[in-house]
């Protein structure tokens, strides 16, 4: 694939600026840049995956065909066949109505309609992404997305993408919602099946740690310009653009946090137990101990960090903090225990705890724009008026990197990383 010249703007804004880029048959391309530089707008200009407003200019040539003048048949005929993506957020790209087999064979017989043996090539799909570790795959297969796991759902995406042998994977950064030990493993999975396709991969990436052991050529990406390309050892050894070396600078300097002595919030024994039901009554059986028996304290001015991987019970023990869902045992803050407070007083509360949930766009209100969403919480908890409330909005927008044009927008015009900004602004 060979990039030309590419541009694209949004209503008269320039996304896109003079894009040139190329990917070889059976190699490895990153391309890298910070949160709403481009990189996914770029992806979706290859298959043309763009909203009506959009205009587009330049080539984008694969296999001798400029992709931007095919027609839209031809255009249905490429996308999953021979150039696949894997999108960044596996629960808005995978159907929550629809078992995972069926998904994966829409795929199939989409470009296949006389497919055969179609449930066994889900099957053999499920192994290739190495489900079958996890489970039996005719388990898996009659699994909806909210029964597995992100990595399980990342891999169901990559079943998806290589089901038709594709030249070219689009990975839309695929690794980013997974801890590092699931992350690695997808990488590692990418290489195996990229060896055995002998398919190309155009990697997505803000994460230069994850493109160095994986690239085998950096494209780097800034305000919609690519500002510098090499191979990876090359430009990792020897950057030219500012930029460039900004981001491998790039590193969370570590601080010195003002603590108090003073207790903010004291967890002691705190369990959640969900119930397994089975039969045809669904008798409760027995109970998966998401958290059993935890005890910490926090204290005033302090940055508590709890680790562990997929599945250890590191969210349910923050949902079960916030008291968004049941537990037993103590919760004190601010000396009061929260397994004993009335839903009035609970309320009075929420407005000194906090939470940024890990998906944000499945955390933000699509309907609403970021100034409703933002000042949703402070029309529960405030008495202010529209126009303090617009000044307050664009001021905390400010502290988070957010342009004020940004107040009126919506979540799907945002980039994963500025969405990820507006739910810590909110």
């Amino acid at each position: 694939m060979n990039i030309k010249n590419l541009n694209l703007s949004i209503s008269g804004k320039n996304i896109l600026k003079d894009i040139n880029l190329q990917v070889k048959k059976a190699q490895i391309v990153a391309l890298v840049g910070q949160s709403g530089s481009g990189k996914s707008m770029l992806a979706y200009s290859i298959l043309k995956l763009l909203p009506k407003n959009v205009t587009l200019d330049g080539e984008i040539n694969f296999d001798n065909k400029n992709i931007l003048k095919l027609s839209q048949d031809e255009l249905l005929n490429l996308r999953g066949k021979d150039i696949a993506i894997i999108f960044q957020e596996p629960l808005s790209a995978l159907n929550p109505l629809h078992r995972i087999k069926k998904q994966i064979a829409e795929m199939i017989y989409t470009h296949e309609e006389r497919a055969k043996d179609l449930e066994n090539r889900v099957y053999e799909l499920l192994k290739k992404v190495e489900l079958d570790k996890y489970a039996d795959v005719k388990k898996i297969a009659n699994s909806y997305i909210h029964e597995l796991s992100g990595g399980q759902r990342q891999r169901v995406l990559i079943a998806m993408a290589i089901a038709n042998n594709p030249k070219i994977l689009i990975a839309d950064e695929p690794t980013t919602a997974l801890d590092v030990s699931i992350q690695d493993e997808i990488l590692n999975l990418l290489k195996k099946l990229k060896n055995e396709f002998n398919m190309s991969i155009l990697f997505i990436s803000h994460d230069l740690g994850v493109v160095k052991s994986f690239s085998e050529y950096i494209y780097v990406i800034n305000k919609g310009k690519i500002v510098e390309h090499n191979t990876t050892k090359e430009l990792f050894q020897n950057p030219k653009n500012s930029y460039t070396k900004d981001l491998l600078r790039a590193n969370i300097v570590a601080k010195d946090f003002d603590i108090k002595e003073e207790k903010l919030l004291d967890v002691k024994n705190l369990h959640v137990y969900f119930p397994i039901k089975k039969g045809l009554f669904k008798r409760v059986v027995g109970h998966f101990k998401a958290v059993d028996n935890v005890s910490f304290e926090l204290k005033i001015g302090e940055c508590f960090g709890i680790i562990g991987e997929s599945g250890s019970g590191k969210s349910t023990l923050a949902n079960a903090i916030l008291k968004l869902m049941e537990s037993s045992g103590d919760i004190i803050f601010s000396n009061q225990n929260l397994n004993n407070l009335s839903k009035k007083d609970l309320r009075a509360l929420r407005s000194k705890m906090q939470i940024v949930f890990q998906d944000p766009f499945n955390s933000l209100n699509p309907r609403l724009s970021i100034f409703s969403i933002i000042s949703e919480g402070l029309d529960i908890h405030t008495k202010l008026s529209k126009k303090q409330k617009i000044n307050l909005v664009k001021e905390i927008l400010k502290e988070v990197d957010m342009p004020d044009e940004s107040i009126f927008r919506y979540p799907h015009e945002f980039s994963g990383g500025q969405r990820q900004r507006i739910a810590i602004a909110r």
